[in-house]
């Protein structure tokens, strides 16, 4: 079993909000309520996890980072033979079309979602699609819980690793997301908010839904990416202290390395920047979110909030 009375601790978590129930979900170029937004049970995202997906924010009226989102979304179709028929003034259209719809302005986290499309059987074979590409695009209100910042979120360490690129390359943001969920799961039931993975040689990677950062004396460190997802958000960070003089890292470290550091955050779509303040059931640094986390935070949004 896995304890739900946590979840809203998660890196993914949020504040309820009573709107969320009246949204309305673009499907395939049709506006439809939340209820009644549906895709086949023969649709190849379903089946097989055949297909590629976009995290957006909505910040006081623009969609933060949308062409380096929308740069990823299009490599990864790119990469799996997967034409998206809207092309991108389409999807821009599209992700614009949702947020007027919903008459949104702030606060809002956009889900784009492209799938190979309605097969005419369950198989993995692409050459039996008959209708697609499917094109799903959900917005809700999302505003990360104030205690995620203060509190600091907690990790633990999974026995499960990222993959390598030749096995299955994290840098696609495909549906496919298994490993990460069983990570994740590990760490819910260890009573943690998140999990934190190492690679395949033993250094750390990436939690499970966000990248990872640590503090070492006046140095940030984050892993490579070779094991990992590219985060947009992770590059906008690293980015915006490096034009501040801050020196960034991107290298191979140890837990030992991130157990004896100073601070440690994460970084993502939804939360922005958040603190780390326990590992393993270890404290960082002090057990506090730290200066240079709370500097990281605020280049961060000086440099993409509108």
């Amino acid at each position: 079993m896995i304890p739900q009375n946590s979840a809203q601790n998660s890196a993914q978590g949020y504040q309820p909000d009573p709107r969320n129930e009246d949204v309305l979900v673009w499907v395939n170029g049709d506006l439809v309520p939340k209820a009644q937004a549906m895709v086949s049970v023969f649709d190849a995202g379903f089946g097989f996890g055949d297909g590629v997906w976009e995290g957006l924010r909505l910040v006081r009226g623009t969609v933060l980072q949308r062409e380096a989102h929308l740069d990823r979304l299009f490599e990864g179709a790119c990469s799996i033979a997967l034409e998206i028929p809207q092309g991108r003034d389409g999807i821009n259209a599209a992700i614009d079309a949702v947020i007027a719809a919903n008459g949104m302005e702030d606060g809002a986290h956009l889900r784009l979602m492209v799938t190979r499309g309605v097969k005419s059987t369950a198989n993995q074979d692409p050459r039996f699609i008959v209708a697609g590409p499917t094109v799903v695009i959900t917005a809700e209100y999302k505003t990360p819980r104030p205690e995620a910042k203060t509190r600091g979120m907690t990790l633990f360490t999974s026995t499960f690793r990222t993959s390598q690129p030749d096995v299955f390359d994290l840098r696609l943001n495909s549906h496919s997301r298994l490993n990460l969920i069983q990570a994740l799961i590990q760490a819910i039931n260890a009573g943690a908010d998140e999990a934190l993975m190492l690679d395949p040689r033993g250094f750390v990677a990436s939690c499970n839904s966000t990248n990872f950062f640590i503090v070492r004396g006046d140095e940030i460190w984050t892993s490579t990416s070779a094991y990992s997802f590219k985060g947009i958000t992770q590059g906008a960070v690293i980015s915006a202290c490096r034009e501040a003089g801050v020196t960034v890292r991107e290298c191979d470290f140890t837990l030992a390395q991130v157990y004896s550091a100073d601070e440690a955050f994460v970084t993502g779509t939804l939360g922005g920047v958040t603190p780390v303040c326990r590992i393993d059931g270890r404290g960082i640094g002090d057990g506090k979110p730290g200066p240079t986390t709370e500097r990281a935070r605020a280049l961060y949004e000086a440099a993409v909030y509108p």
